[in-house]
């Protein structure tokens, strides 16, 4: 009897877990901007590389967070993108792809892809915010915990950063801001 009730709980709680759990629909960049054009959303994009630590922190703590997950989902497309990859993408009618790209350096060190050099980043991760139309807004550098990029995505998302023509505006909406997502 309590073999089967032990059974009973483990099976429970694993399916609490697995439907508690929600990820991050990630598409490609030009399968997102296709998707503007059905329905449009902005564009978070998640500018990662494979050899880097903050990055893998911020898939493993931040972006597996449900309250980010969901937000995420409802309101932006995702797109993860590898700087130092091999994909190629079409935006804004350039094709970008990286032909110094070493297979053998897959998980190391390789060279910087096109797409990235041409959003000026220069740290890892980089997460950049793209408009309904697929037109750059931002980028945020740096691991954030999910509360931290809680404040950009609700930013972005609200269109409040166009009313901020100075530091102290951004200054002000930081300050006042109340995070909802759990950590």
């Amino acid at each position: 009897m309590i073999k089967k009730i032990t059974l009973g709980l483990i099976a429970i709680c694993a399916f609490s877990l697995t439907t508690i759990a929600q990820e991050i629909n990630w598409v490609t960049m030009d399968e997102a901007l296709e998707l503007q054009k059905k329905e449009p959303k902005k564009i978070f994009m998640d500018v990662y590389t494979n050899w880097c630590g903050p990055c893998k922190m911020l898939d493993r703590n931040t972006f597996q967070n449900a309250d980010v997950a969901a937000y995420v989902n409802e309101h932006y497309y995702a797109v993860k993108f590898n700087a130092e990859g091999n994909e190629k993408v079409t935006y804004k009618d350039n094709t970008f792809g990286n032909p110094n790209y070493d297979a053998s350096k897959a998980n190391r060190r390789n060279s910087a892809h096109e797409f990235s050099k041409f959003l000026k980043v220069r740290a890892y991760p980089t997460m950049v915010f793209f408009d309904e139309d697929g037109g750059f807004i931002s980028p945020i550098q740096g691991y954030q915990k999910p509360q931290q990029l809680e404040l950009y995505l609700k930013l972005f998302k609200s269109n409040k950063y166009k009313d901020m023509t100075t530091q102290e505006q951004f200054n002000e909406y930081y300050k006042a801001f109340k995070p909802t997502f759990k950590e």
